[in-house]
């Protein structure tokens, strides 16, 4: 159920009109890949951990967005399987702060509604940070209201070829069985995927300009709008992610048809 534009969106800058965008035409699933931060904090003479620190915000601001404005599935991209190729430091500060913020914000994301789930494989993570995350799924699972998708230590292919795995798997055990094994198709494989049972993404946007997608939900936006601005991801508030809507609802889909 979304709430009035008016409270969602206050005190709109000059130009921007919130009245425009569509409630009836609101992207089911929104995924985003934040990025900026390194460069957010470069500018400002600080330490690329500090640029993680402040995205922090913009991470609140678009759940509570997602969320009010009646999105069902926001999946974020928090971690990649790349990343671990950063410096040690900006590594280990990473994963504290996703445990950190984790324990913090669950209660609130439980007391909206707001289920919490993580894409990606969290069995390396340090304990601290995959026990957050765990216990963040356990007080969460059972809500009605958004799922946030965090994607931490993912990767678009290891996703596929994990899938491909567990159907393989699915097939030796049915046929030991005695059992048909699962015809498969592009509907049953996304069965297998970490995103099982959500939506593929309607919308996928990227902050900072670059023009990439960067192993992320490759099979998942096969037919998402994306929308990419030069904004750096800790600057990334309400009224960006009102831009990113407007502009997804001012797009013809076709889905490969002609209309």
């Amino acid at each position: 159920m979304s709430k009035p534009l008016d409270y969602i969106y206050p005190n709109p800058p000059e130009g921007l009109d919130p009245t425009a965008l569509d409630l009836d035409r609101i992207p089911q699933h929104v995924a985003i890949i934040m990025d900026g931060n390194g460069r957010w904090a470069k500018a400002r003479g600080k330490n690329r951990l500090s640029g993680h620190k402040a995205g922090i915000e913009a991470v609140r601001e678009s759940i509570r967005m997602a969320s009010d404005l009646g999105i069902r599935y926001l999946t974020i991209y928090s971690f990649s399987s790349e990343n671990w190729k950063r410096p040690r430091e900006e590594v280990v500060g990473l994963m504290d702060l996703f445990a950190k913020t984790m324990l913090a914000e669950v209660a609130e994301l439980h007391k909206e509604h707001v289920r919490v789930k993580t894409i990606g494989d969290i069995s390396v993570l340090p304990p601290k940070t995959r026990a957050a995350f765990e216990e963040a799924w356990e007080t969460t699972k059972d809500n009605d209201g958004m799922t946030l998708q965090v994607a931490v230590n993912y990767g678009g292919r290891k996703e596929i070829m994990d899938a491909i795995g567990r159907y393989a798997t699915s097939v030796h055990t049915s046929l030991k069985a005695g059992e048909v094994p699962v015809e498969l198709n592009e509907e049953t494989f996304a069965q297998f995927l970490d995103t099982a049972g959500a939506p593929d993404p309607e919308l996928l946007i990227r902050t900072s300009g670059e023009m990439r997608v960067s192993n992320f939900l490759l099979w998942q936006i096969a037919y998402s709008e994306f929308v990419v601005t030069d904004v750096l991801w800790p600057d990334f508030d309400r009224y960006e992610f009102l831009r990113a809507l407007l502009e997804y609802q001012g797009r013809d889909r076709r889905f490969g048809g002609v209309k």
